[in-house]
């Protein structure tokens, strides 16, 4: 066939490669991304990562719908009679835009059927994964329940936060929309329905749900701060009520027990905390109003005692 006609949703820096393999290879004749944001302490508007990108790579025109099911947002991709739409880190769309393209697929960042939602990547990491991938799916009227397409599987490595594996997959959800648009061309596609009894949900993470129960093990501790990292972030209180961001973690040992879940110490420029079994050191940390920086940063400037215990959270401990 011709060149496709490809319009490509999506949002967040991880879509940005993706984006731009698919313009270098066939181009884009259209972005769909969501409305600037205010962002930062001024609050000023900021375009995503996706439009930005865009605007680089001269793509025209860029939609930036407050709703996907108005009737002219669809009348205007109609009119640009695409043959493929190709969604990454994006919103559910409506029937009446599945119904355009003679495909619309999905590049997700897990091996579906695991993880489906909106953060598999925290997830994978919040669960002790040793492997993730990237999914290509046919889109449907179920959230990540579609026919898949092509996968491809990735390891984690040890230690990982969100952050690094989302650097990591990116590339990947690249390669592999490129391949499923090729074969596609080809006719060489051959969609497979996912195992339903293997399905996990991967749901948005909150800061509110975000406090680190310090009982829990200090493997298991160490995966909720790295997949929370560097969104929404894990916290803890100090005393005073002082809520302290963790953002990277290091497992020190698995096996002790005995002192109190959230006692910590500082041993010259590390920051020890005794888990429900098992020790932490804190590696990268953040005070309200501060910027990102090293526990050891942080220590040296900190008049403090060299001792003392993070609260527990009221809630039960996180799974």
């Amino acid at each position: 066939m011709s060149t496709p006609r490809i319009v490509f949703f999506g949002t967040p820096e991880i879509a940005v490669p993706t984006l731009e393999r698919l313009h270098l290879e066939w181009g884009v004749c259209a972005v769909v991304t969501v409305p600037d944001a205010p962002q930062g302490r001024g609050r000023s508007l900021r375009p995503s990562a996706v439009k930005r990108a865009a605007l680089e790579l001269g793509i025209s025109p860029i939609f930036e719908p407050t709703s996907l099911r108005d009737a002219s947002f669809a009348d205007a991709l109609s009119a640009l009679a695409p043959d493929i739409f190709c969604v990454l880190a994006f919103r559910i769309l409506p029937q009446s835009l599945l119904s355009i393209p003679r495909l619309a697929f999905n590049v997700h960042p897990s091996l579906l059927p695991k993880f489906r939602g909106a953060a598999p990547i925290a997830h994978a990491i919040i669960a002790g994964e040793r492997e993730t991938g990237v999914t290509t799916f046919v889109m449907s009227n179920r959230v990540d329940a579609g026919a898949i397409l092509l996968q491809e599987r990735l390891p984690i490595p040890d230690g990982a936060t969100a952050g690094d594996l989302a650097t990591l997959l990116a590339p990947l959800c690249a390669e592999l929309a490129h391949r499923t648009i090729k074969h596609w061309i080809e006719g060489s596609l051959t969609p497979l329905p996912q195992a339903e009894e293997l399905a996990t949900s991967a749901p948005k993470l909150h800061a509110e749900h975000a406090q680190i129960a310090w009982e829990r093990d200090a493997r298991s501790i160490r995966n909720f701060i790295h997949g929370h990292s560097p969104e929404p972030g894990a916290w803890t209180l100090l005393d005073g009520g002082v809520r302290l961001k963790i953002y990277r973690a290091e497992i020190i040992e698995e096996r002790s027990t005995g002192a109190t879940a959230g006692a910590w110490r500082m041993e010259g420029e590390r920051w020890i905390v005794q888990c429900g079994r098992g020790t932490l050191g804190l590696v990268e940390v953040q005070l309200p109003g501060k910027r990102v920086m090293t526990a050891a940063e942080l220590l040296r400037g900190w008049r403090s005692d060299r001792t003392g215990t993070f609260a527990l959270p009221m809630h039960a401990p996180q799974q």
